[in-house]
């Protein structure tokens, strides 16, 4: 996954269920306070903001965005989940969801708490922040 050139406000325009299309853009607007940068696409459909450069174990390394997610087909995927501080509370109090690996899975946001959705933004942003 890289970042790309292609336009954002396309992408989003171009989601077919208005829901997610909606939730979409009050992500990218928290999303785009929280991190203080511009969106980008990295790939083909996750929109990510800033960068850092991960370290694997393996000694591998690689860019990804501080901050994304993607509004997929059957959910809105936050790619948050890195293991910071309190992050089981948060979840615990965020409403209904579904969780795997580094991903959030929301359905609509009217299903969660959006206070306790920008606290989970904010701290995964902040634990990736220093890494830059």
């Amino acid at each position: 996954m890289k970042p790309t050139n292609n336009n954002v406000l396309e992408f989003m325009k171009s989601v077919q269920n208005e829901t997610r299309q909606k939730d979409g853009f009050v992500v990218m607007e928290m999303m785009n306070k929280i991190t203080k940068t511009e969106p980008v696409r990295w790939g083909p459909s996750i929109i990510g903001f800033g960068s850092y450069v991960h370290k694997y174990e393996s000694g591998r390394e690689t860019k990804l965005p501080l901050a994304s997610f993607s509004p997929r087909k059957q959910h809105l995927v936050l790619y948050v989940l890195n293991g910071f501080e309190n992050q089981e509370g948060l979840l615990s109090d965020l409403g209904k969801h579904k969780t795997g690996n580094i991903c959030l899975y929301i359905n609509k946001l009217s299903d969660v708490n959006l206070e306790i959705l920008k606290k989970i933004i904010v701290a995964a942003y902040n634990k990736n922040k220093r890494y830059t």
